[in-house]
């Protein structure tokens, strides 16, 4: 080694062989300096150079290739944000020119407090010749004197996170390797451009919508008074994926589990609430939000989701389903698994898993309010997610229900879902994750039961088309109200409807429901003329009773009309009567008219 390149350490000898300490001359600036560059660094031999690296760029810019080839460059910050399953570059700066014959090479990224290699958490990155799909693998793509360019593969099963970057150089000879720790990391996010990942969406115009769309609309009201209000999911906003991130560190989930999407948004439905695990929202449905904010003042996930990363995970006050819901549509969208929120009109909230919605009354036609545990909301908002179910029979991938509002617990934990919207569909409701409750709010019969002298209940009268009508959800590429109400079930009244709830009810806690005998030659149906009742104007029903028989029969209609909260849950009577009824075979009698004032605030729709 040249003695001129060196500097002497602390010695006061001139013999050229004490310890010395190379000093890397100046990189060339441009192409004119390269040949000086190149004739220093030949009077040097490589294998007397410890290879090094200098530094790393993890190219990251938002305008770079990488995010936008990832479809990254609309998330705030200057991480490096890939979705796995596709190759993204990076740069290293080295002490002298990389020789492939005896330097080696390889990338360590680590996730999680533990990252180990059987857990895919640590994962060793090996340069290759030649790049194969679904392995970590690096290659040179680009050689600049001492700078060459990696292109680095990634399988699309990688697990999503927060990953910590080191690169790892030696030689041939056996001298100890060197690491050199990226100050920057890199954040792995699900891939629907992908179609090895089962997040993968096979439409550019449902991935701009379902994924990188941050503004919205949630649906709420009654089937016939259907409201719309603009929601900013703002998925890409700083901070988003930060709290995003914080949220799936916060929760008891493993890190290695994060490469399946049917964990991650098990777990994110229960983290959501903040009901039994400190997550992100406080529900409320009491009227009284003194302390915290009311529910329908949030148009935003954006406040929620920074206030509670802010606060280093203390829950915010307060939320009722469409909150719950938007801030699972953001939280979703900014991982990469593509969701919409979406809005049932008469949803059920079956409680004893029935799989029917259960009406008591005693022996005089009273109801027995401490069995009416079930309900039915004017409107329920959940989501939809897209995946593939290979934990699942062939065909019940697509669209899964996941629903973050506390309202049943499930394996312990308030959550729901990810359930098939297919099997939901079809009555396949032993299928995981708790398809029967989302079946039961969507396509449920509800059944009024009377108590006998002798204490046990009969059918009296069920309703086949009560719940699950007009379910809703944002169109792509408008804000037109898209109806999908299709896809959870059959067309209401047709035999395969009527197939699908039957077979669900048999796996019920109720199978024997529709065995049992029950009489049905007297049908009742009330209607309402127009859009329903509105706030402060009367309202006007009509009942029809008819005699499906040959033979008269005699009866006793008993009314009631009550307030109730959108939920379900009754606020309190406001008339209540009972009328005998003759009626000869198959004859009808309509006329039976209640005329009531709903006062402005008489009814609450929260």
């Amino acid at each position: 080694m040249c003695p001129c390149c060196c500097k002497r350490q602390n010695s006061t000898s001139n013999d050229v062989t004490d310890k010395v300490e190379y000093v890397k001359p100046p990189e060339p600036a441009n192409s004119s300096d390269t040949d000086t560059y190149l004739n220093f660094m030949l009077n040097i031999p490589l294998s007397e150079i410890k290879l090094s690296v200098c530094s790393v760029d993890l190219l990251s810019s938002k305008m770079g290739q990488n995010r936008q080839e990832h479809h990254t460059d609309l998330y705030q910050g200057d991480e490096l944000i890939i979705r796995r399953g596709q190759t993204f570059q990076i740069e290293l700066e080295l002490n002298r020119p990389f020789n492939a014959d005896n330097d080696k090479l390889h990338l360590d990224l680590r996730t999680g407090p533990l990252p180990m290699v059987s857990k895919g958490t640590h994962v060793i990155v090996p340069l290759v010749d030649h790049l194969e799909d679904e392995r970590w693998e690096a290659k040179i793509v680009e050689k600049n004197v001492n700078k060459i360019k990696l292109s680095v593969n990634s399988p699309a099963s990688a697990v999503i996170g927060l990953y910590g970057v080191t690169v790892t150089t030696s030689s041939s000879k056996d001298e100890a390797a060197t690491t050199h720790n990226s100050s920057k990391n890199i954040v792995m996010l699900f891939n629907p451009w992908c179609e090895e990942d089962v997040v993968f969406l096979d439409d550019e115009e449902e991935r701009k919508e379902y994924v990188l769309n941050d503004i919205g609309r949630i649906y709420y009201g009654t089937e016939k008074q259907i409201g719309a209000r603009t929601w900013n999911f703002g998925q890409f906003h700083e901070g988003i994926l930060e709290a995003c991130l914080f949220i799936l560190e916060k929760s008891d989930m493993p890190p290695s589990g994060r490469g399946d999407p049917v964990n991650v948004v098990r777990v994110i439905s229960a983290m959501i609430n903040a009901q039994d695990d400190f997550g992100v929202l406080v529900g409320n449905w009491s009227g009284d939000y003194s302390d915290g904010v009311s529910p329908s003042a949030w148009s935003s996930s954006v406040e929620i989701l920074r206030k509670y990363l802010s606060s280093n995970g203390t829950p915010v006050s307060y939320g009722q389903c469409w909150v719950f819901s938007g801030i699972t549509t953001t939280v979703l969208r900014c991982l990469g698994i593509p969701a919409r929120s979406v809005t049932n009109f008469q949803s059920a909230h079956d409680t004893d898993v029935s799989l029917t919605t259960d009406v008591y009354f005693d022996e005089n036609m009273k109801l027995i309010d401490y069995l009416n545990s079930d309900s039915v909301w004017n409107f329920h908002v959940w989501n939809d997610c897209w995946m593939a179910r290979p934990d699942l029979p062939p065909g019940l991938g697509g669209w899964q229900a996941v629903d973050s509002t506390p309202q049943e617990t499930s394996q312990g934990t308030f959550r729901c879902g990810p359930a098939s919207v297919n099997a939901i569909r079809s009555g396949q409701v032993y299928l995981k994750h708790d398809t029967p409750f989302v079946f039961a709010e969507v396509n449920s019969d509800k059944i009024y039961w009377q108590r006998k002298l002798d204490g046990t209940f009969c059918q009296i009268q069920s309703e086949k088309k009560a719940v699950g009508h007009c379910i809703s959800t944002k169109a792509v590429g408008s804000d037109e109200r898209a109806d999908i109400t299709h896809l959870y079930k059959h067309q209401e009244g047709s035999e395969e409807e009527r197939i699908a709830v039957e077979t669900a009810s048999r796996y019920g806690s109720k199978p024997d429901v529709y065995s049992s005998a029950m009489a049905e030659d007297v049908c009742v149906e009330v209607k309402m003329e127009g859009e329903g009742p509105m706030m402060g104007a009367d309202a006007q029903l009509s009942i029809l009773v008819k005699n499906l028989s040959s033979q008269p029969r005699r009866t006793t209609l008993h009314s009631q009309v009550a307030v109730m909260y959108y939920t379900g849950v009754l606020k309190g009577t406001i008339k209540k009567e009972q009328m005998h009824v003759e009626l000869l075979p198959n004859e009808a009698q309509c006329g039976v008219y209640c005329l009531f004032l709903l006062p402005p605030s008489g009814l609450k729709m929260c």
